[in-house]
C-alpha cells in the first residue's frame, strides 16, 4: 500500500469569520498540482462553513482537538460523533500546544484516537520533544513514549487508518527548522517503531508528516527525504499563496 503525501494547514486560534471564509476562497482558487492530499484544520466554529466550501474540491477538512468522551456532562467538548455529523474528516490529536497549556497526557490522547477511529475519523497523532530534551539527547525516549502510551494501543487496521505528525517543540513558531537530515533522523526512527511493532507492510503505508516551521522556501527539501510524507502547517497555513507553495513542493 502506497502511503499518501499530505500537507494540512492547522490555523490554530487565528482568523475572524470573514478571514476564514477569505482565506478558504484563496486556497480554492490557488493553481495546486494535486500531488499532496490537502487538508485545512480551521477553528471548530468555522468547520461546518469550511466543509460545505470545499465541497468537491479535493480540500479536506479536519478539527484541532476533540473529546476522549463518547458524549455526556462535559461543557464545552466536541465529540468525534458531533464532528463526523457535520463532515469532519481528520481531527489532531496531542499537538505539542495541547499538551503544554491544556496537560494533555498520553492515556487520554488514547482515548481520543479511539473516539475518532470509532467514527472514521482520522487521527493526525502529533509527538515531539522540547528543547531541553533534545539538548540532553533523550528526544529518542520522548517520542517511543509518546507513541507507545498514545498509540501503540490501537491493532494494526486501526493504526493503518492513521496519520503521525513529528513536531519538534523547539521549531514552532521559532522561526527555527529542524534540519533535513533530523527531520529524516525522526522520522526514519518512527517508521522503525512502527515496524517493530507492527510489521514492514503497515509501518510503510502510514504517513508520518513533519510539522515544525516549514515554509515554501525548506519544504521541497524536507519532502524529499524517505520518511517525509508532508507537513503539518502553522503560521505558513494562513497566507494561501504560502501554503499552496508548500503543497506544490511535491511537484
Amino acid at each position: 500500500m502506497m502511503r499518501k503525501n499530505i500537507v494540512a494547514g492547522n490555523w490554530k486560534m487565528n482568523k475572524s469569520h470573514p478571514e476564514a471564509l477569505e482565506l478558504v476562497q484563496n486556497i480554492l482558487n490557488s493553481s495546486y498540482n494535486g500531488a499532496v492530499k490537502l487538508i485545512v484544520i480551521p477553528p471548530a466554529i468555522y468547520a461546518s462553513e469550511v466543509i460545505s466550501m470545499t465541497k468537491g474540491s479535493d480540500i479536506k477538512v479536519g478539527v484541532q482537538n476533540s473529546s476522549n468522551y463518547e458524549y455526556g456532562a462535559y461543557t464545552g467538548e466536541l465529540s468525534s460523533t458531533m464532528l463526523n455529523s457535520v463532515g469532519v474528516e481528520y481531527g489532531l490529536v496531542g499537538h505539542s500546544e495541547r499538551r503544554e497549556y491544556f496537560n494533555e497526557q498520553n492515556s487520554e490522547l488514547a482515548q481520543k484516537v479511539i473516539q475518532l477511529l470509532a467514527v472514521d475519523i482520522t487521527p493526525i497523532y502529533c509527538c515531539g520533544e522540547v528543547l531541553e530534551e533534545r539538548e540532553k539527547e533523550n528526544h529518542f525516549n520522548v517520542i517511543k513514549s509518546q507513541l507507545e502510551e498514545g498509540l501503540f494501543h490501537l491493532d494494526s487496521h486501526q493504526i493503518k487508518k492513521c496519520v503521525i505528525a513529528y513536531e519538534p517543540v523547539w521549531a514552532i513558531g521559532t522561526g527555527v527548522t529542524a534540519s533535513s537530515d533530523q527531520a529524516q533522523e525522526m522520522h526514519q526512527f518512527i517508521r522503525n517503531l512502527l515496524s517493530e511493532k507492527y510489521g514492514d507492510d503497515v509501518a510503510n503505508s502510514i504517513s508520518i508528516l513533519y510539522g515544525g516551521s516549514c515554509k515554501p522556501n525548506n519544504a521541497a527539501e524536507l519532502f524529499s527525504n524517505p520518511d517525509v510524507d508532508g507537513g503539518l502547517i502553522g503560521g505558513a497555513s494562513l497566507v494561501a499563496e504560502d501554503f499552496i507553495a508548500i503543497a506544490n513542493s511535491f511537484g
